[in-house]
């Protein structure tokens, strides 16, 4: 098999600046990963980000790579003023909600449709966005106003809005973090959350606004440990999490990538978390911080795009929706309207 028809390999990398320097040039064209994550790092203007990701996909040979972006609104959105809209967070949204859902399904909706039209400008294809996660009382706020609110029905329902947004524009949602981080107490970029709660209290609780939305395109797993399934390992590397809830009992059958392998929570080498993730089920690993060293052993460790990967990816592919006519500017007084 030529090896520009072979399956591109089960990874997405960052990269470390705005532009590609000749060593992750070479690296990329070497191992050719799936796809690539851009960060705030990368950012800078418009026609500097459609270069890059022109770049990006230049390198691995592929107009189709994915690139992703983690574009919520509040303070995680890696493309800011003045360039680009300032969206609010989904506690705003959420607040909309108790006074007025239907509004607030509408303000989301158009919400995503104005970032997802900003994404599709610059070529990104991929929003890691919603977020699913119902919080609880003393967790850390690493979720806390990213969340749709406490309540899962709630959430689910503005979930699908912003996934409806995205889609809408041509742009495919991440649902995140599988099966739930709301109820960490620590933050999984610097610790392992130990979650000690019963499956039955996960089952109402947690895993509703994710079984709601199954049917998305894509979805990003949760390094954090349910003592309740598996007391050893978290979501990400757990074969019974994903086999059993996230495939299982939520129903999710798109493609599922695990979240930054650099992250703090996960222990072990670079070789050890990306057997690991891609043992357990997850269809692609994500690494994002562009340190080349640690890049240099994903790539050691990762293989090809499984048959059943690829096909998940190219239904997602398919979920696509042709961009209609939007005026940005009445679309943004009226969202800000709302929500005033």
């Amino acid at each position: 098999m030529p090896a520009s028809d072979a399956p591109p390999a089960a990874a997405i990398f960052g990269c470390a600046g705005p532009v590609l320097n000749a060593a992750e040039r070479a690296f990329f064209a070497r191992v050719r990963p799936l796809g690539f994550i851009l960060f705030a790092r990368n950012i800078e203007t418009p026609d500097q980000v459609r270069a890059l990701v022109a770049e990006l996909r230049a390198s691995v040979g592929r107009a189709d790579a994915p690139v992703l972006i983690d574009q919520e609104g509040g303070r995680v959105q890696r493309l800011r003023p003045p360039h680009w809209r300032k969206a609010p967070p989904g506690a705003a949204f959420a607040a909309l909600a108790g006074r007025d859902k239907a509004a607030a399904l509408e303000a989301v909706r158009l919400n995503f449709r104005l970032i997802g039209r900003e994404l599709a400008d610059l070529g990104i294809d991929v929003d890691c966005a919603p977020v699913l996660d119902v919080p609880v009382p003393g967790a850390h706020d690493v979720i806390g106003d990213r969340a749709y609110g406490l309540d899962p029905a709630q959430v689910a329902e503005l979930g699908r809005a912003c996934c409806d947004g995205l889609l809408d524009e041509g742009v495919l949602p991440v649902v995140k973090h599988i099966p739930g981080h709301g109820r960490a107490m620590v933050d999984s970029h610097l610790a392992l959350p130990v979650v000690e709660a019963g499956r039955a209290e996960l089952e109402a609780a947690d895993f509703p606004p994710f079984r709601a939305l199954a049917d998305q395109p894509w979805g990003m797993t949760a390094h954090v440990v349910y003592k309740a399934i598996d007391a050893d390992r978290p979501a990400t590397t757990s074969a019974r999490v994903i086999g059993e809830v996230i495939r299982g009992l939520i129903g999710f059958q798109g493609f599922l990538v695990s979240d930054d392998l650099s992250m703090k929570a996960l222990g072990g080498s670079f070789e050890d978390r990306t057997r690991a993730a891609l043992d357990a089920g997850c269809d692609a690993v994500l690494h994002c911080n562009g340190e080349m060293a640690e890049m240099e052993a994903v790539a050691a460790a990762m293989t090809p795009l499984d048959g059943i990967a690829e096909e998940r990816l190219a239904r997602a592919a398919k979920m696509k929706r042709v961009p209609q006519a939007l005026d940005v500017a009445d679309v943004s007084a009226r969202i800000d309207g709302m929500l005033a």
